[in-house]
């Protein structure tokens, strides 16, 4: 699945992952390919994806709305 991070500033990161773990509101989660749809709010935490190469990669966020809808995450960050 394609995931993109986005800050007001730039594009943290863009690529083709197989998980994402996201800081929710109520708690982490993660995301797999063929998620239903959603929109959740995120809380200041750490970001994991492990790409389609098995690398694991975190990045810091402050906050913000991840959206996802057929095999795409778009993560708004602060």
């Amino acid at each position: 699945m394609k995931i993109e991070i986005i800050t007001p500033d730039t594009t943290i990161y863009e690529g083709e992952v197989s998980l994402a773990q996201l800081p929710g509101l109520d708690g982490s989660f993660e995301v797999l390919n063929n998620h239903a749809p959603m929109i959740a709010a995120l809380k200041k935490g750490k970001v994991k994806v492990i790409d389609t190469k098995k690398n694991t990669l975190f990045f810091d966020i402050n906050g913000g709305v991840v959206e996802v809808l057929k095999n795409k995450l778009l993560v708004l960050a602060e």
